[in-house]
């Protein structure tokens, strides 16, 4: 899979104070710790070796030691003050402390997330109030949670009763691998014994739940979810193609595969767990977006289309008095 440019800007930075408390660290071990190939890691560095201060003399660049790196080991040398903490302004500490709120609202009460909080808000001094006029939209707390993710951490297995979308009432012992959520409900991520296949439960459609004094088993190419639900590998597979200038999305968004055209314009995989958050992109790529298949897939997204444009054009009608609207 392509390594999309946030995540290949967070690992560098990454790498940079990992390299600073690691000195003298082979590669395979470093590549390990990031969960990335031997390669990539010597591209990553070799990027950072061209990095630095404007300038980019000898003395303005990150530095490491050659005659190691030639024997497969890094040892920074020069970090040009990166591994050095900045100190927040208060628009970047009020911008992080709506981020964390918007993490609480998914994990709960967390002390890390409460001491990192009273840090933010002394960075942000007055300006820390800005994030009491801000609404975080997110899923409803999830009866079970706590109960499913005890038994993930403990390595349980885990007896539901489940009532499916059908309405059909199903007793299952199952083992949890990850809860995950769309934004609007929570789920859980398992391997099914009476499936004898994956499958993914809705919280609020969990009747009843409990621990079974019976280790969760590891089931053979099935690790569960990235965490997430929308883009990437799972899901119904998506092609769209998209107008050279949209080539961002291919960094922005998780997918299989890109099929570079002759004219410019390039097809983007995916896969798709929730139809709406495909809508949403499509309408926002607008002329961007040249193609969508399959074809039912492609009808969906032109059904959502042809209802916003008559939205569009029910608001500029004249009203039953003759008058524009507003």
């Amino acid at each position: 899979m392509t390594d999309h440019a946030p995540d290949r800007l967070a690992r560098l930075l990454a790498l940079i104070a990992y390299l600073e408390e690691n000195p003298g660290v082979p590669v395979a071990r470093v590549a390990e710790h990031f969960g990335v190939r031997e390669q990539q890691v010597l591209e990553d560095v070799n990027t950072l070796w061209v990095s630095g201060a404007p300038g980019y003399l000898h003395g303005d660049l990150i530095d490491f030691a050659a005659d190691e790196y030639d024997h497969g080991v890094l040892t920074l040398t020069d970090d040009q003050s990166m591994s050095t903490p900045l100190r927040l302004d208060p628009a970047e500490a009020v911008a992080l402390l709506v981020a964390l709120q918007s993490l609480a609202a998914v994990i709960g009460e967390n002390a890390l997330v409460a001491s990192t909080s009273v840090k933010l808000r002394e960075a942000a001094g007055d300006a820390a109030r800005l994030t009491e006029a801000v609404r975080i939209d997110g899923p409803e707390p999830a009866e079970h949670r706590g109960l499913l993710a005890t038994a993930i951490s403990a390595d349980r297995r885990v007896r539901l009763r489940y009532l499916s979308g059908a309405d059909e009432e199903t007793e299952r012992d199952v083992d949890p691998l990850t809860l995950l959520t769309d934004g609007q409900h929570w789920y859980l991520d398992a391997w099914c014994h009476r499936a004898r296949a994956p499958r993914q439960f809705r919280l609020d459609r969990i009747l009843s739940a409990s621990a079974l004094p019976v280790p969760r088993a590891r089931h053979a190419g099935h690790a569960g979810h990235a965490g997430r639900r929308g883009p990437g590998a799972a899901g119904d597979q998506v092609a769209l193609r998209l107008a050279g200038r949209a080539r961002w999305v291919a960094d922005q968004v998780p997918h299989t595969r890109v099929d570079d055209h002759d004219d410019g314009s390039f097809t983007l995989h995916l896969g798709v767990t929730d139809p709406r958050w495909l809508r949403r992109l499509c309408l926002e790529l607008g002329p961007l977006l040249l193609g969508v298949g399959p074809g039912p897939v492609a009808r969906d997204v032109a059904g959502s289309a042809r209802a916003a444009l008559e939205a569009y054009a029910a608001f500029e009608r004249p009203d039953a008095a003759g008058e524009q609207l507003p």
